[in-house]
């Protein structure tokens, strides 16, 4: 199945990417999905360790939640403010 990946922030300067279209494995949840992108993008598993959150139809996600075809899934670094 195909679904689209956002990258925002530093992120999408680590990846060189905003916006791709990623395939996946029917049946598979949020994690295993956010596994799967790590494993492409190695860079940002490198350079953000666990500051990195993880969003399926933007909504903040993780588990077992499983993922459909054409599911939009970000990826982001935690924001903090003041």
């Amino acid at each position: 199945m195909i679904v689209e990946v956002l990258f925002f922030g530093a992120t999408a300067e680590a990846t060189g990417e905003r916006a791709i279209e990623f395939s996946l494995s029917e049946n598979v949840n949020a994690d295993e999905a956010f596994a799967a992108i790590l494993k492409s993008f190695p860079g940002l598993q490198q350079n953000f360790k666990n500051s990195l959150l993880f969003a399926v139809n933007q909504e903040y996600s993780g588990g077992d939640k499983i993922i459909k075809n054409g599911d939009e899934l970000a990826v982001f670094t935690a924001v903090s403010g003041g």
